[in-house]
């Protein structure tokens, strides 16, 4: 009931002095917007990480050949064919936490349809790709194993190349060329979308490994059954720390390499390299949101400041309320009510101004938000704390004030 009295009390003192008030709280509206903003953004930016490491495919492993040397000059990352399919099935068939490994190649074509041509990325693979990308046609069919043993020319469409080369036709048993060649269409894959660095998964055409290397992209130099990359997936609980180790033992016996001689391939964990991303947005967000709310603490000064007034001016009030019967702790309470309510009508605001800054970034600038209960939780945290804490010394002041003070305005 105390409550409520005092919260009475003080909308009727803030109403009193509505400007005065509204100009007050700037400092915790601008600062509980611009953290509202920036945790969306943060989150926004994680839900997008995540969704990428769907995207590739969850508890997966990617191994590369080793670098070729020339003259003393090392070529990069992949420029040694040092990995074949042979190497894919021996990792499957030998490490039991290992669900598929993918071997593949992949260069850049040009696929021609009846009316339309297309610039695409080209993949041949087998059929463990589709188990290791959690890729699946949506028209049509996948690739059957005797087609991939064989050599067939059949292919899957990404979902942007079908559009570009067949934007108002059905697309499954439909024609197109790659290198002269003819492809029947078996199906179209489901859209993955765009990675956050604006890679485009849906571009590519997917064929038989055999098919590729034999009459697409043609066969290395190197090694005749030399793949680009293989794509490992293994099971839920697998650790995959411990999985990459045993995968890196294993390549070394099948390649003989000695002790002291370097890997010849490398192995990357991408849900480690996306949950380094991950981390690394939390922390920007985070030190984002620590600047933004140096607003709050300028906010909370504010307040402090405007309630020292508000005392002063309203000595008469506190000495009479004394000599009536009031406490300490009646007086404190109040005005630690005052500020409080203050603080949160700027929280309010702010959140509410933040919500919408945050659906125009979405829609308008083409930054990726999330709005959950966090940043209006985290405002009206920050409202009640700012409230007690710069509230506390004017209250204190005022609890303290005799009753004799009214005695002066008489």
């Amino acid at each position: 009931m105390k409550l409520l009295l005092n919260i009475r009390e003080a909308l009727r003192a803030l109403r009193a002095n509505a400007l005065r008030s509204i100009l007050t709280t700037l400092g915790i509206v601008f600062g509980v917007a611009s953290v509202t903003v920036l945790v969306s953004a943060g989150a926004g930016t994680q839900a997008r990480i995540q969704e990428d490491l769907e995207r590739l495919g969850t508890n997966t492993l990617l191994v590369h050949p080793g670098s070729a040397r020339t003259s003393g000059v090392r070529m990069g990352a992949g420029s040694r064919p040092t990995l074949t399919d042979d190497d894919a099935r021996y990792l499957e068939a030998s490490i039991p936490e290992v669900i598929a490994a993918a071997p593949f190649v992949r260069g850049t074509i040009q696929a021609v349809a009846v009316s339309a041509n297309w610039s695409t990325t080209l993949y041949g693979v087998t059929e463990s790709f589709f188990t290791a990308r959690d890729w699946e046609a949506i028209e049509g069919r996948n690739l059957f194993a005797d087609e991939i043993e064989t050599g067939r020319k059949v292919a899957l469409l990404g979902a942007t190349v079908a559009e570009q080369l067949f934007p108002t036709q059905e697309v499954v048993d439909q024609l197109i060329r790659v290198n002269h060649l003819s492809f029947r269409i078996v199906g179209v894959l489901e859209s993955k979308g765009q990675t956050m660095s604006g890679t485009d998964l849906d571009d590519v055409i997917v064929v038989p490994l055999e098919t590729a290397r034999n009459h697409v992209l043609g066969r290395s130099a190197g090694s005749a059954r030399a793949v680009r990359t293989i794509i490992v997936k293994a099971g839920e609980d697998t650790d995959l720390s411990e999985l990459e180790e045993v995968m890196r033992q294993a390549l070394r016996q099948r390649h003989r390499l000695k002790e002291d001689q370097p890997d010849d391939f490398t192995i990357r964990n991408m849900t480690e390299f996306l949950k380094v991303q991950e981390a690394s947005s939390g922390a920007l967000t985070a030190l984002l949101a620590a600047i933004a709310s140096i607003s709050l603490l300028v906010g909370g000064i504010g307040i402090m400041n405007i309630m020292l007034v508000s005392v002063t001016e309203r000595t008469r009030e506190i000495g009479i309320r004394a000599a009536v019967g009031a406490g300490p702790r009646d007086l404190m309470g109040q005005f630690l009510t005052e500020s409080v309510t203050l603080s949160l009508l700027g929280a309010g605001i702010g959140a509410a101004v933040g919500i919408a800054g945050a659906i125009i970034a979405d829609d308008l600038l083409n930054i990726r938000t999330e709005l959950t209960l966090e940043p209006v939780l985290l405002a009206a945290g920050f409202a009640i704390t700012i409230g007690v804490v710069f509230g506390l010394y004017p209250a204190w002041k005022a609890s303290r004030l005799p009753p004799i003070e009214a005695l002066r305005y008489e």
